[in-house]
């Protein structure tokens, strides 16, 4: 019986060694020659429709922001709702909101049942992209940021009169 078990413990170490293996030419690879280096303006956009991603991706390589986000989240209506009260988003009173950014892990928050139009959702892209390059949650200060992304938006409709 203990010979058995012995065998069996063997084989099953020496299993373990030969799943590892493989058949030709194996190199290594170190992860740091294959890893991509992230650049400063990639980002993820998740849970939009194709021709909601290429909009505001336009929109942002249109706006040039000083800080990109990592990853822009287009989110049904209760999945946003619950998001903004786990990051306790403080909306004033009388106030409602489309859109949020979290300044932490630089993720904006989209209200994909709450998405109007095309115009708004640059603006108020603008806007939260503004509470990136301010780093703040402020209103103000990222209404003050966000001034220079609508003005580029804004130039980009204008027809080209030459």
């Amino acid at each position: 019986m203990r010979f058995r078990i012995w065998t069996t413990l063997f084989l099953v170490t020496i299993a373990q060694f030969a799943w590892g293996q493989t058949r030709g030419n194996a190199k290594l690879v170190s992860a740091e020659a294959t890893t991509p280096e992230p650049s400063a303006n990639s980002y993820t956009v998740l849970g939009a429709t194709p021709e909601q991603e290429a909009l505001v991706r336009a929109q942002i390589r249109v706006m040039q922001p000083d800080v990109y986000p990592l990853r822009v989240l287009f989110v049904p209506h209760w999945k946003y709702i619950d998001t903004a009260r786990t990051f306790r988003l403080h909306v004033p009173a009388g106030y409602t909101s489309a859109m949020f950014t979290h300044l932490p892990s630089r993720s904006v928050f989209i209200d994909s049942d709450r998405y109007v139009s095309d115009d708004s959702l640059g603006y108020w892209v603008a806007h939260e992209l503004g509470h990136l390059a301010a780093n703040r949650a402020s209103e103000s200060d990222a209404d003050k940021a966000a001034r220079e992304y609508r003005k580029r938006l804004k130039d980009a409709r204008k027809p080209d009169v030459h």
